[in-house]
């Protein structure tokens, strides 16, 4: 019998990592999750719950992908990981055995000890179960509140207020996505959540959480010492690896389950990818631990390499990263921090009234672009990465503009905004757009 793969979760790096080890071998496959029968797009959640979506439509692969793939689907709890036998017990007393065990067990909403966090009406959002319990609390909810400034805060605060439910939003820091985000970013974002009727409440934290004689939140009182009435408090401050079921093995953990640059744990044909894993050395991904849909399917990919005979170690590539804040689009790809760094600079261009921006920084002594970050313009992933693995200096990438902007026909051409911008501040250079490949040009390149 061909060797067994056991992968426990169902989300993109265990799919993933199936997937590839189907298309590179003939090993038996099973994916084992209790969340769902099928994999299905997280990120595509809130698109259910706004009405844009059926949950149907969020599945990438017909019902019938995995049994013409040949992996088979088990919809269980692991309650325990035996890894001296090699075998998973579920919850509902049936065992899997393995050869080679892939831990892809994903993450969950991270609180942290608030008074008050497990009254009903307080929850997260990362999962079905997540969507679901939130579609059962928000029918008669009058005023939500929503904690912490990141991605899934505001796609819930936008959740929410498709169903006009009035939202006030706490963030801690001095603007919204302020770790990630320059000033000028951060800037046109605060204004969008806020033309949208969100009430945005920077430098504030949460403190408590209070319950009625129910045990259903009526308010939360905030570090001002402020009291906002509400029915529902989002927990949005980040989410933590899930990991309970490893930490009760013999597989090392820390955060996350511990992995070298192959995703390999401690125990041998045990691997961990996606949200639930931690590098155990700095360098190997973008951080430790890598929270993103995009390096979750790179982990994937790398691993199913490995499993499948050829060893790989894992290369985090371009950073890249997208999102949608209300009705601005945001791409980001390299390194762009969010303050000021030593040698490095930015070309910005920022329209006056229109929320768009393009942010390309470089190195000031070589003009080596490092980084892009775009609000509601669309550049091309595949020109971006291919400048910065390049190399390519500020100059080439300006006169290039026109390779790497994919708006629709009719759409405003920034591009030639950008290049004029550039030109006036830097008057002896005078740059000129190249022209745009044709399409015989590009096919035959």
């Amino acid at each position: 019998m061909p060797e067994h793969v056991a992968i426990i979760g169902n989300g993109v790096a265990g799919v993933t990592a199936a997937r590839f080890i189907r298309k590179w071998s003939d090993r038996r496959i099973t994916i084992i999750s209790d969340e769902s029968d099928h994999h299905y797009s997280r990120p595509a959640l809130m698109y259910i719950y706004m009405g844009h979506m059926r949950y149907q439509d969020t599945k990438p692969y017909e019902d019938h992908f995995w049994a013409k793939n040949r992996i088979d689907l088990v919809r269980g709890f692991v309650e325990t990981i035996d890894t001296d036998a090699q075998r998973l017990h579920l919850r509902d007393g049936d065992a899997v055995d393995y050869d080679v065990l892939i831990l892809a067990t994903g993450a969950h909403p991270r609180f942290v000890g608030w008074p008050g966090e497990d009254l009903d009406g307080v929850q997260g959002m990362v999962s079905l179960q997540d969507l679901e319990q939130m579609e059962a609390r928000t029918p008669d909810v009058e005023q939500a509140v929503v904690v912490g400034g990141g991605l899934i805060g505001v796609e819930m605060a936008e959740m929410l207020h498709t169903r006009d439910i009035p939202v006030t939003f706490l963030v801690r820091e001095s603007g919204y996505f302020a770790n990630v985000l320059p000033p000028e970013e951060q800037q046109i974002i605060n204004q969008e959540i806020r033309d949208h009727g969100i009430d945005l409440r920077l430098e504030t934290e949460l403190k408590e959480i209070l319950g009625d004689e129910h045990g259903q939140v009526r308010a939360v009182v905030t570090n001002h010492g402020e009291e906002i009435p509400c029915q529902f408090v989002g927990i949005t401050i980040g989410v933590t690896p899930t990991i309970d079921v490893v930490e009760r093995s013999a597989i090392a953990t820390n955060r996350g389950v511990l992995v070298d640059e192959y995703f390999r744990t401690n125990v041998p044909n045990v691997y961990a990818v996606g949200d639930c894993n931690e590098f155990k050395e700095e360098g190997i991904g973008h951080r430790k631990i890598d929270l993103l849909w995009y390096t979750g399917r790179r982990h994937g990919k790398t691993v199913a390499k490995t499993i499948c005979g050829h060893p790989t170690p894992y290369d985090r590539g371009i950073f890249f990263n997208s999102a949608k804040f209300f009705g601005v689009e945001y791409q980001t790809y390299g390194d762009i921090p969010p303050t000021d760094v030593d040698g490095i600079e930015s070309q910005v261009w920022k329209d006056p009234e229109a929320r768009m921006l393009i942010r390309i920084n470089y190195e000031a002594e070589t003009q080596r672009v490092t980084g892009f970050n775009l609000l509601g313009v669309r550049f091309r992933h595949d020109v971006c990465e291919r400048w910065l693995q390049e190399e390519r200096s500020l100059p080439y990438v300006i006169k290039h503009l026109r390779e790497a902007c994919f708006n629709p026909e009719f759409f405003r051409s920034v591009e030639y905004e950008f290049i004029r911008l550039y030109n006036l501040q830097h008057p002896t250079e005078k740059l000129k757009l190249e022209r745009k490949p044709g399409l015989l040009q590009r096919i035959f390149a």
